[in-house]
This record gives C-alpha cells, sequence and structure tokens, in this order.
C-alpha cells in the first residue's frame, strides 16, 4: 500500500507496501468477470470484485475448501468501504442473503471455516446450522487489542469449523503442536514417556484442540505484516489449510483482504481463488503471491509441526 508522506517506518519495519510502479504492475494480473468462466480460467487468481455480486457466476461443486472472513459486525472502515454495526438478527439476514449461494461452490466432500468475534458468533451459528454441518468452534487469541475500563479486555476471535457431508479430509497429524515438556516424566529406564529430547530441548507433539493460542498477530517487524487493520496471520490459515485440504485442493476465499489464505494455498502446494474489491488490497495480495514463490516459509511452523509461540522455531 502507498506509504502517506507523513506516515514514518522505522528501519528495521518489514511491513509489505506498493510502490506506485507497483500498484500499476499487479494491477494488470488481477482478473474482473463480465460473465462466468470455466474453473480452470480463475484458479490460482486474484479477483478484483465484490464477491456477493459475482456468487452466481462461479463454478458449482469446484472447491474443497471455502474460508470465510466476512466484515465483523461492528463499525469498520477497510480502505474505501464501510460496515457498520446492526443487530443480531439484522447481521444473521445479511449472512443468510448471501451464503447459501456461496456454498453452491463447494464440493459435496468441502469443509468450510467461517470468522466472527463475540459479537458476530451467534448469528453465524445460527445461520451455518441450516446449510452446513457445524463441527466445532475454535477460538484463537489474538494477543493485541486495547485495554477496557468497564469491561473485559476483547482478546479473542472464533473460526466456525463447518462440513457440506460427513465426507470430509481433517488430517490431523499434519496439524500437531509441538511443545516444551514442562515436567518430562520417564519410564524406569529412564526413557521419555511421549516426548522427545532434542538439541533445542524437551517437546512432545499434542494432539490439536479447538483453543488456538500459539498464532502470533503480524505487526511491524514481521515480513508478512501488510498495512490491512484485521490480517490473519499466515500460521493461522496453515493450520486450517493442512487439516482441511490435500495438495492440489482448491481454496477459495471470497473476502481476501491482503491475501493471506491465497498465499499460505501456494506456500503449501494448494491451488487458490482469491476475491477482494478493494484493488490496492488486490495488489497486495499479489505481491505477496510473488513473494511466496521465492521465499515458502510460514513463521510459526517448521520441519512439518507447529510450534508453540516464542519458541526457538518460532521464526
Amino acid at each position: 500500500m502507498p506509504v502517506p508522506e507523513h506516515k514514518f517506518r522505522a528501519p528495521r519495519n518489514r511491513t509489505i507496501t506498493l510502490s506506485p510502479e507497483e500498484q500499476r504492475l499487479y494491477h494488470q494480473g488481477l482478473l474482473k468477470l463480465t460473465e462466468p468462466l470455466p474453473p480452470e480460467a480463475l484458479e490460482n487468481c486474484t479477483i478484483h470484485q465484490d464477491s456477493l455480486a459475482i456468487l452466481d457466476w462461479l463454478p458449482w461443486a469446484w472447491v474443497d475448501l471455502l474460508f470465510i472472513d466476512p466484515p465483523y459486525n461492528l463499525t469498520k472502515t477497510f480502505s474505501s468501504t464501510v460496515f457498520k454495526e446492526r443487530s443480531v438478527r439484522e447481521y444473521a439476514d445479511w449472512l443468510e442473503s448471501w451464503l447459501p449461494r456461496l456454498l453452491k461452490t463447494l464440493k459435496p466432500t468441502g469443509s468450510v471455516y467461517i470468522c466472527g468475534d463475540w459479537r458476530s458468533s451467534a448469528a453465524i451459528h445460527l445461520v451455518a446450522e441450516k446449510y452446513l454441518t457445524v463441527r466445532n468452534c475454535i477460538t484463537w487469541e489474538r494477543e493485541k487489542g486495547r485495554g477496557a475500563k468497564s469491561n473485559w479486555k476483547n482478546c479473542s476471535e472464533t473460526i466456525w469449523f463447518c462440513t457440506a457431508s460427513d465426507q470430509y479430509t481433517f488430517n490431523v497429524d499434519a496439524v500437531k503442536l509441538k511443545r516444551r515438556v514442562i515436567a518430562p516424566y520417564t519410564d524406569p529406564k529412564g526413557n521419555p514417556k511421549d516426548w522427545q529430547r532434542t538439541e533445542h530441548g524437551n517437546y512432545r507433539l499434542t494432539h490439536p484442540s479447538n483453543l488456538w493460542t500459539d498464532l502470533t498477530v503480524p505487526f511491524w517487524s514481521m515480513p508478512e505484516n501488510t498495512d490491512h487493520p484485521t490480517q490473519k496471520p499466515e500460521k493461522l490459515l496453515a493450520k486450517i489449510i493442512l487439516a482441511s485440504s490435500n495438495p492440489g485442493d482448491l481454496v477459495l476465499d471470497p473476502f481476501l483482504g491482503s491475501g493471506t489464505t491465497s498465499v499460505v494455498a501456494r506456500k503449501l502446494q494448494r491451488r487458490y481463488v482469491g476475491i477482494e474489491q478493494d484493488q490496492t488490497y488486490c495488489c497486495l495480495a499479489e505481491k505477496r503471491l510473488a513473494l511466496a514463490a521465492q521465499n515458502p516459509a510460514i513463521q510459526g511452523y517448521a520441519m512439518g509441526v507447529f510450534w508453540e509461540r516464542n519458541s526457538s522455531q518460532h521464526d
């Protein structure tokens, strides 16, 4: 994103930005639909459009994994777009005005993840259970946030995990978390019980739960950071994509933002389609995709496992 003249960035700031020349360059690679196109014409593209305006042009039964991160139910400005807070009923009605049409893109074996917060989660659950099998609700710690004098500080968000049927992908071994062992129990011979000794310390692989406390919200010194106000961590998307898709599968994000879903899908050898109505964020996504081709690393994910936050392998 072009940096305003008054905005100073520290020398170690690694935030991804766009020069005017880059904006013009990456804009040329964006796709804009004027009619329905075959699936192969959409794959691995960033579509610069309002996703809700082109839902009926998207192929049916085409998507393996659908990641939905809609505007939450609060008043917020996203570049040139303003979303205003509604009642829970009104927010549910808004979701229901487009979600069934979007779900037509999903394969019968597909999975859906829908993001929200405490204001929107009740509505998401009510609408999702009408059309999908709701499997779980993930709570992830968003450690950023302002303190409140007369309320609890809001530092978590939710993700509803749903499937189109009882036949779906879930690769549990691909998303285990490597945690440091606090109490390293051993058997009578001194061998580790359900943990491993390594040169970095004592660790065990743990099954993934629906409480995620190992994520870091992108900030200025992280190479994935952008100026998007609600950017999701690449590590978060990696968990979802590895668990609920296989290499070569197609991942669709109809509210792409700065491109995290497409970027992580590319890094993990999945096909992707992202739809975003803001031109600057679309161009940021394209720049991040180009960077991903050069460096497929995902912070917090190394050697085939996820590491707990602030461990020696986190970066």
